[in-house]
């Protein structure tokens, strides 16, 4: 499983539970690597979204405890029911998108994080751990700066050395 998000220079990832800043390179990125595959969020993150409507052509798993039933989304309730609906997937093909408590929840379990890095303070009012910070995580990809819609950006790719197994 992978985590995908962007963070600005205090590691900040959202603001009144929506995005702090308009980035296309970063949204293409999120697009392009999630799309086809399996997408993991709190409810939140789900009535976040333009009409509270899941990700298309993405197969949608959102931890709602008090959530009912959906045709267009996979609403479980417990962390249990989360790893066993993820495990029915190839777990290279499984990220976490959301929010700040399902990043915090999944991230030891989660073998790859995508940050794209936000050259800029957003003002956040919610926030990821600084992987810089963690022993268990390892910088192992970074690309070269680009600017995009008046903000500098960075692509990087952080390996967990400490996976967490979830229950099959």
């Amino acid at each position: 499983m992978k985590a995908i998000l962007h963070v600005d220079k205090e590691w900040g990832i959202g603001k009144s539970n929506g995005l702090m800043f308009s980035i296309p390179a970063d949204m293409k990125f999120f697009r392009e690597t999630t799309t086809g595959n399996v997408v993991v969020m709190g409810s939140n993150t789900l009535k976040s979204f333009p009409g509270g409507s899941p990700l298309k052509n993405r197969i949608n798993i959102v931890l709602y405890p008090s959530g009912e039933p959906r045709e267009d989304c996979k609403i479980v309730r417990s962390l249990g029911e989360l790893f066993e609906e993820i495990n029915k997937y190839d777990s290279d093909k499984v990220f976490v998108i959301g929010g700040a408590m399902m990043y915090k929840t999944l991230l030891p379990y989660c073998d790859e994080v995508l940050v794209t890095k936000v050259d800029a303070v957003g003002g956040a009012d919610a926030f990821f751990e600084n992987l810089d910070n963690n022993p268990s995580f390892e910088l192992v990809y970074e690309s070269e700066p680009q600017e995009t819609n008046g903000y500098t950006i960075k692509f990087t790719t952080y390996r967990n050395n400490d996976v967490k197994k979830y229950e099959r």
